[in-house]
């Protein structure tokens, strides 16, 4: 929650939204809102730059205590801003609503300055920040991020491993069924032992001349 911006009811982190900015990408920021009272109380994300971003969800009701995770999304982009300075900016209002309030039940001027309600404002600055200086921006953030990649890669390799274990035993499984359901297999498979079983017999007696 930005300095000077007290007695909010609810709290906003990080303060501020940073993108990693590449030309052609999208990009994300999370955002966190936590409800600081013992009411229910609604948000608005709005923005001076609502067709760069996507938001969702834009509009929500807090229960006391509760939070709620926002995604701020930054459409890709066919060229860089000047200096790599952006000039948007979000505004994040809220208000005190009755209990057991529903998103959809909300009034059209729920969030209106010119009625009688009490709506507080957080204003959010955005950053933009080249995958370079990301890089840079600290090793141990980089560490963790490669950390879980790592192990989400190994997650799905073993999870596509699984798979095929269980394909092969399902083919296994249809062609014993198939088997046995074969008239002759009962034939077959006493035909095929008792060969073996002479074949053993000569080799023993073989052996034992010997």
């Amino acid at each position: 929650m930005p300095a000077g911006e007290d007695k909010q009811l609810i709290s906003v982190h990080p303060s501020d939204l940073k993108f990693i900015f590449e030309l052609e990408k999208q990009s994300f920021c999370d955002l966190k809102v936590v409800n600081n009272t013992e009411n229910h109380v609604a948000f608005k994300v709005k923005t001076t730059s609502p067709k760069k971003y996507f938001v969702r969800p834009n509009t929500s009701v807090l229960q006391p205590g509760d939070s709620c995770l926002i995604r701020v999304t930054l459409q890709a982009q066919r060229e860089y801003p000047p200096d790599m300075q952006c000039k948007d900016k979000f505004l994040l209002q809220s208000t005190i609503v009755p209990p057991n309030t529903d998103v959809d039940d909300l009034p059209a001027d729920t969030f209106n300055k010119e009625s009688s309600k009490d709506i507080r404002e957080c204003k959010l600055k955005v950053q933009y920040i080249s995958p370079s200086a990301q890089g840079n921006s600290g090793d141990e953030g980089s560490s963790d991020s490669n950390s879980t990649l790592q192990q989400l890669k190994e997650d799905r390799d073993a999870a596509v491993q699984q798979t095929l274990h269980l394909q092969q035993e399902v083919d296994l499984l249809k062609r014993r069924r198939q088997r046995r359901n074969d008239p002759g297999f009962s034939f077959k498979f006493a035909a095929i032992v008792g060969v073996i079983g002479i074949i053993v017999g000569l080799v023993l007696n073989l052996y034992l001349s010997k």
